[in-house]
């Protein structure tokens, strides 16, 4: 497993199709409890375009949707997971995550709005003995490849709270970012889909080019 993720860390981002031809893809998280994971069928696609032209990166433009039960999770070195409603993971699902997540995978959570409680509830099956730290303006993930000094941008207002980034770190890694009250995943979606401002879309795309940088740098 450790020779996988090295082996994908090392194609991914050498600047030519090799990792395409590999089949290096990320995924969309599939989860229960009705919430719509399939929410905002645009922004990762559009992100993948963003990331391989603007930072030379050579991934899949085919994104996989993955179950939180499926094994083939472990092929996908980025996971991606956002909704609105309620999510559910069975404790199989929850040890399944946990797997991924420790054996070098990355899940990425962005709450679409109504998520919050859920993701907290479900997220303490998958590390019962972890708390969400929220990430200093100081963290790499904000400095990636695009400086972001105040943290998240704000893409959509919900509650009118200032944007947050939590992480879940295990043994010293950070392993799941998850942004509360920032929308990343409507900020990539096609512009004619919420009519934001081409300036605040390229905000949204460069945060989720450090949160993919990131991911595979660390």
């Amino acid at each position: 497993m450790r020779f996988f993720w090295l082996f994908v860390k090392l194609t991914v981002f050498v600047g030519y199709s090799f990792a395409q031809e590999s089949g290096i893809q990320i995924g969309l998280l599939k989860y229960r409890g009705g919430g719509d994971w399939y929410a905002n069928p645009t922004s990762l696609p559009n992100l993948v375009k963003f990331c391989n032209e603007q930072l030379k990166t050579s991934i899949s433009k085919q994104i996989v949707t993955i179950d939180v039960s499926d094994n083939a999770m472990f092929e996908l070195p980025f996971v991606h997971m956002t909704g609105h409603g309620n999510v559910f993971f069975t404790a199989s699902e929850a040890d399944n995550l946990r797997r991924y997540l420790i054996g070098g995978g990355f899940l990425h959570i962005s709450d679409n709005y109504g998520m919050d409680a859920f993701v907290r509830r479900e997220m303490k099956k998958v590390f019962p003995e972890l708390e969400w730290v929220e990430l200093p303006f100081s963290h790499p993930i904000y400095h990636a490849k695009f400086d972001f000094k105040a943290g998240l941008p704000k893409v959509h207002e919900h509650d009118q709270k200032a944007p947050q980034g939590f992480g879940l770190f295990y043994q010293g890694r950070l392993v799941c970012f998850y942004d509360y009250e920032c929308d990343l995943g409507d900020g990539w979606e096609d512009r004619e889909v919420h009519n934001d401002p081409e300036e605040l879309r390229q905000k949204a795309l460069k945060m989720g080019g450090n949160i993919i940088w990131y991911s595979f740098t660390n």
